[in-house]
């Protein structure tokens, strides 16, 4: 087993003493990379020898770059069937890893097509015929087509399970093994895995012949220049939070970061009625689009970027002085990539999280695995508010006052003045009252949250303990999906599935009440018609769910089952 420390340095080796493929050694000499990381050093050397690898390395590391460089260094260019299958938790994760197989395949003729749940099929199939050399998919998605015949793997020569450990958590053991079943058995497979559980070891001894084991030491993964703290707050409440900490938060520029490409829209459209210089970015903005706004990001035009991971990816603008985590991301490897947008070139940086009362046990995720404590932080009081802005007002006078142009207006006033008999005072007030637009100056404190207490019922006599009550969310409504305990339907694989297709997270999930022919979830009420047609076309253990609105008086029973 090889254990490099991934601080440990080795200034000798250089990817040229990897022996790969000099086309590939050309694409990574493009992106300015020199010498390789811990576990890619590990990694390539017996990949290219054709050994089977099993990796354990939290994301960021460089895990990508380990399996891609030599799978395209042997891949067979002049082929046009399927040789590399790569599996990945999330359509995020997918999109990166086919990123990254483009990148260092600039320099071959390499076909590389991510297949994931929650986009069309159309183009896929038609990536699919033309012939990909590369294919990068979700376990749900590439089952679909295996089973429509679209998907060929009959002569993969290389499978990689990338962050295995999630794809379990979220219910596709199953879906692995099924795939795993289909391809060839001899061929080259790499794991890569942050943990290490039973369901891991069973696959990896298995499907793996004498793997060669690689673990990657780190010490804490975010940058000490960088100030980490977070804020307590409800869900309703954050818009309100995010303006006061935009208020009084000395900075220059600012990315907040959100879960989903409508909501990047939603948080800047509000953001701009506030009279904040705020732009989104996600992976549906055109590249001509979002180069465009990273240029006004960094010369000033804009202060404010609202971006999903996959659509920051890469994102290096020195004047971002905060990284906000609006919606707390559910793997802490994502929230070291997030704020590590901040505190480049050396700079000190300000990372923000918000944390609803349901997420803490995610905050205390990300501190286990950064091993840095966040500092929880008051949000800043309305009179705090109302303090920075009556500063800002005055020194906007004062600024005015040596604008260029300044003669003409004063005349105009001093003569209505004259004119009407009106106090200077009241003029500059009017004015100041004139430039508001109807909006008001100072903040005001919110009326209180509204909760709905319900009384304690008693047990079934009456006479027993009063029951625990169990939170409710006015979010969420009730969905019927045609998967129940006949079919052997599991929550975990309930949550990975729907999650996995309709581009949802685990907190956007509240009870599931699986019965024998069906089962109820609770989802976000406000799911769009396109989410729900791409849902309805969802399988779980091979069946469709065709999940639609609950009609009936069923609810989930409280308790029943509830999402990790």
């Amino acid at each position: 087993m090889t254990t490099p420390d991934e601080d440990a340095s080795a200034p000798q080796l250089t990817f040229a003493d990897l022996q790969i493929h000099p086309a590939v050694l050309q694409a990574v000499s493009d992106v300015g990379y020199e010498s390789p990381s811990a576990i890619q050093a590990a990694t390539i050397p017996p990949m290219l020898e054709g050994s089977d690898v099993v990796g354990l390395a939290q994301t960021g590391t460089g895990k990508t770059a380990a399996f891609a460089i030599p799978i395209l260094s042997k891949i067979d260019v002049t082929s046009r069937i399927t040789q590399a299958l790569v599996l990945a938790p999330t359509r995020e994760l997918a999109l990166q890893v086919a990123e990254a197989f483009s990148r260092y395949g600039a320099h071959l003729k390499v076909n590389v097509l991510p297949v994931y749940g929650g986009s069309s099929y159309g183009p896929q199939l038609a990536g699919l015929k033309r012939g990909a050399q590369v294919v990068v998919g979700t376990p749900g998605r590439v089952i679909d087509h295996l089973e429509k015949g679209s998907l060929d793997l009959t002569h993969l020569d290389y499978l990689v399970l990338d962050e295995a450990d999630e794809m379990l958590q979220m219910g596709f053991a199953e879906d692995v093994e099924k795939i795993l079943a289909d391809t060839p058995e001899y061929k080259q497979v790499a794991l890569f895995s942050a943990t290490m559980p039973p369901a891991i070891k069973k696959i990896t001894s298995k499907y793996l012949h004498d793997p060669v084991e690689i673990v990657v030491k780190s010490k804490t993964q975010t940058a000490e220049n960088i100030t980490q703290r977070y804020v307590q707050v409800s869900h309703q409440r954050k818009m309100d939070a995010l303006t006061r900490l935009l208020e009084v938060e000395q900075g220059d520029a600012m990315i907040v970061f959100v879960r989903t490409k409508q909501a990047t829209e939603e948080v800047a459209e509000k953001l701009r009625a506030r009279g904040f210089n705020a732009a989104a970015i996600n992976g549906d903005i055109p590249q001509a689009v979002r180069e465009r706004t990273i240029n006004q990001l960094k010369d000033g035009t804009i202060d404010i970027l609202v971006a999903t991971d996959v659509a920051a990816r890469g994102l290096d603008v020195e004047r971002i002085s905060h990284v906000l985590n609006y919606d707390i991301p559910h793997d802490p490897e994502s929230y070291v990539h997030r704020i590590g947008r901040t505190g480049r070139a050396g700079r000190s940086g300000n990372a923000l999280l918000f944390v609803t009362p349901r997420e803490r046990h995610l905050l205390s995720s990300i501190e286990r695995v950064t091993r840095q404590k966040l500092i929880e932080m008051d949000l800043p009081s309305v009179d705090d508010v109302n303090e920075k802005r009556v500063q800002k007002f005055r020194d906007s006078i004062t600024e005015a006052l040596a604008a260029p142009g300044i003669e003409l207006f004063r005349k105009l006033i001093e003569g209505y003045e004259r004119n009407n008999d009106v106090p200077m005072a009241d003029i500059a007030a009017a004015l100041a009252l004139q430039s508001r637009n109807g909006e008001e100056f100072l903040m005001t404190e919110p009326p209180p949250e509204k909760r709905r207490e319900k009384p304690d019922r008693a047990g079934r006599d009456g006479d027993g303990p009063p029951r625990k009550r169990r939170e409710t969310r006015s979010d969420l409504a009730t969905y019927r999906i045609a998967v129940g305990k006949r079919h052997k339907a599991m929550p975990g694989a309930i949550v990975g599935a729907i999650a996995n297709e309709g581009g949802l997270h685990r907190s956007d999930f509240g009870h599931i009440d699986i019965r024998l022919d069906y089962s109820l979830v609770e989802l976000p009420a406000t799911l769009s018609a396109e989410t729900l047609k791409k849902l309805s076309r969802t399988r779980i253990q091979g069946q469709l769910i065709e999940l639609q609105p609950d009609r009936g008086s069923s609810k989930p029973h409280r308790g029943k089952h509830k999402p990790k």
